[in-house]
């Protein structure tokens, strides 16, 4: 009789097969949506809810900060395939009321938070899907491209906003037309998570050990008797693993951080800080191209991702401190050719930064606390983001780039740190790190 083989080996050394690709598309989708979804409010809020738009664009923010926290939580305790479910149902119903609604401000407030709070709810349960079923050779490319369909999603929806304003005077019938898109993106896609098959090793660590076998068969083929363990360390408490791995979770922390405010501010909210040099009407110019730039990036780091992530995380943050520099010089100038430029190959290096961050989240940490901290570590952007928004009632548009620059300095250091002293993930099975 043959030697029983761990359940994880089959899976980490699975050839890519169909169920691996319905997999990808799935999370794809899902982060397509997000980033239409996401997208609304900063386009919408100054046409719908002028007096009160930056309240909108926090608030939205604070509720993905406890959206992120308690899904992510959740999705440890009840699994990554039914918070995925909830978190859908959150945001297809806040859409469809918001494009009746949306006229109301303080409705379309409440709708688009909720929104958010199902967005960030999703991150730790697609996440650590996607890590804990995908090869881990193909794991920092899969994961990497699928949260980029967030930026494809985020450039089309700023693109059909800017359509819509070329064509059409009235901005309430923009508004309407733009909800209608999403809406339609929404119904097109977004049921397809459905379709998320739960993750084998939470299975295990659940005792759900048939439900994990008729899974593994449907990803791979194991010609011999399989050995459904796990090391004790993969089902440790959270408080456990906070006390682990602090550096970890600090590094992470400060480079999630940084990379996750400074995209929202350069590719969401400049155009709404006092004094922005190119005016306020270029905001959905602003969102879709700095959209397409991450749209861009993350297939420029396709060669990079699966051999070094250390070294992919440093180049991330090294190009993107470089030329946020150049964007504060050229709207500082009113150069409108040269800042869009800049600011389209900053996105191209943020986008870097979120593949190679989103790959170490949901790697670098046991499944029985993955979700959970994922979620905690997107949870520090809400809250970050959230007074980020608010900076902009005291600073200037000079001011506001300024605050960025200091923060890509920020996780520059912490990737520095990182490299030197950071784990090698690359090609590595998920327990092998833990």
């Amino acid at each position: 009789m043959s030697k029983p083989v761990k359940f994880t080996e089959i899976l980490d050394s699975a050839r890519w097969s169909l169920e691996h690709w319905k997999l990808f598309i799935i999370v794809s989708l899902n982060y397509f949506l997000d980033g239409v979804m996401f997208s609304i409010a900063p386009l919408l809020a100054y046409i719908i809810a002028p007096d009160i738009a930056i309240h909108v664009l926090a608030v939205n923010l604070l509720a993905e900060w406890i959206g992120a926290l308690t899904l992510g939580r959740l999705a440890d305790v009840y699994g990554r395939r039914l918070i995925f479910a909830v978190a859908l149902t959150l945001e297809a119903g806040a859409l469809i009321l918001l494009f009746f609604l949306y006229e109301n401000p303080l409705l379309f407030l409440i709708l688009t938070s909720v929104m958010t709070f199902g967005i960030g709810g999703e991150f730790g349960a697609a996440y650590a899907a996607m890590a804990e079923l995908t090869p881990k050779v193909h794991r920092g490319k899969a994961l990497m491209i699928a949260t980029n369909f967030w930026n494809v999603g985020a450039a089309l929806i700023a693109g059909a906003a800017l359509v819509y304003a070329l064509i059409y005077e009235d901005p309430i019938l923009q508004v309407r037309l733009l909800l209608l898109s999403a809406l339609g993106t929404a119904l097109v896609v977004g049921f397809s998570r459905l379709a998320l098959p739960e993750s084998v090793r939470w299975l295990v660590i659940k005792g759900r050990v048939r439900e994990a076998e008729t899974i593994i068969g449907k990803f791979a083929s194991p010609e011999a008797p399989i050995s459904f363990k796990l090391p004790p360390e993969q089902s440790i408490s959270l408080r456990e693993a906070f006390s682990k791995y602090p550096f970890r979770i600090i590094v992470l922390a400060v480079v999630t951080v940084a990379q996750y405010v400074t995209y929202g501010m350069l590719a969401y909210y400049t155009p709404y800080a006092r004094g922005f040099s190119f005016g306020v009407e270029m905001a959905p110019l602003v969102i879709f191209t700095a959209n397409m730039g991450a749209s861009v990036g993350a297939f420029l780091l396709l060669p990079l991702i699966d051999r070094v992530r250390r070294l992919s995380v440093l180049l991330a943050f090294l190009g993107g401190f470089t030329t946020v520099i150049l964007v504060a010089l050229f709207h500082n100038i009113v150069a409108l050719v040269p800042f869009f430029t800049l600011l389209f190959l900053n996105l191209i290096f943020s986008e870097w930064a979120w593949g190679s961050i989103s790959v170490l989240q949901s790697e670098m940490f046991p499944t029985g606390v993955r979700a959970s901290i994922v979620g905690f570590l997107v949870s520090l952007t809400g809250i970050a983001g959230a007074l980020t928004v608010y900076s902009q009632l005291l600073l200037s548009a000079q001011g506001f780039i300024a605050w960025a620059i200091i923060l890509w300095l920020l996780g520059l250091a912490a990737s520095i740190a990182w490299y030197v002293r950071g784990v090698e993930s690359a090609g590595r099975a998920v327990e092998e790190l833990a």
